[in-house]
């Protein structure tokens, strides 16, 4: 019998999936969580097989909570609705077994369950496409600024730091929000952590 954790916020869909996997006959649910916290003291007390996790969740989220369960025997499968590279990437940094998308057929996820207890990785065939289709435009100075403006330094700051002049850290700045298509610092760091560029 596979025995499971399920994290999930929305009670409707964390109802919804425990009658789901409660319906096939080497499935057993021993826990379900509305957070991250939450499906941490439970992979703990449980010992499960696998861990479903959702990863925007109140306390601490799925990325967060499959990372505190990273060393226990537990194997742990995203099901979120957000298609992001930057969070399958850390995902897959984590050691997580899978990734998969809320909109997946409901068969797919028992078949998942079953292959990743098989010793097999499942990931969202949209997410592995984006992951290397789409590399990073920065250069390694322009990634430095950004550390930098992620930091909250100032153009002053950031150009003490790196042995610049205010100029050059502005231009290196002005081309970064070119690169990346957007209009502000702020926008610039979210778009690269979101794209799993941010190290």
């Amino acid at each position: 019998m596979i025995t499971i954790v399920i994290a999930e916020d929305q009670q409707m869909l964390l109802g919804a999936l425990s009658s789901l996997l409660d319906l096939e006959e080497d499935m057993s649910i021993v826990g379900s969580a509305s957070n991250g916290e939450e499906a941490v003291q439970l992979v703990k007390k449980h010992q499960p097989d696998v861990c479903i996790m959702d990863i925007e969740m109140p306390i601490m989220s799925g990325l967060d909570a499959a990372e505190n369960i990273k060393d226990l025997d537990c194997k742990v499968i995203i099901l979120t609705t957000f298609a992001r590279s930057g969070y399958f990437q850390r995902a897959v940094k984590a050691g997580v077994n899978g990734y998969m998308l809320k909109d997946s057929p409901s068969d797919e996820l028992a078949n998942a369950i079953r292959s990743v207890m098989a010793g097999r990785r499942i990931y969202a065939s949209e997410l592995v496409d984006e992951v290397y289709s789409e590399s990073n435009p920065l250069t390694e100075r322009e990634r430095e600024v950004l550390v930098h403006m992620a930091d909250g330094k100032s153009t002053k700051e950031i150009a003490n730091i790196l042995h610049l002049t205010n100029g050059t850290v502005r231009n290196y700045i002005s081309t970064i929000l070119d690169k990346l298509e957007v209009g502000n610092r702020i926008e610039a760091i979210t778009k690269v952590k979101e794209k799993g560029w941010y190290s």
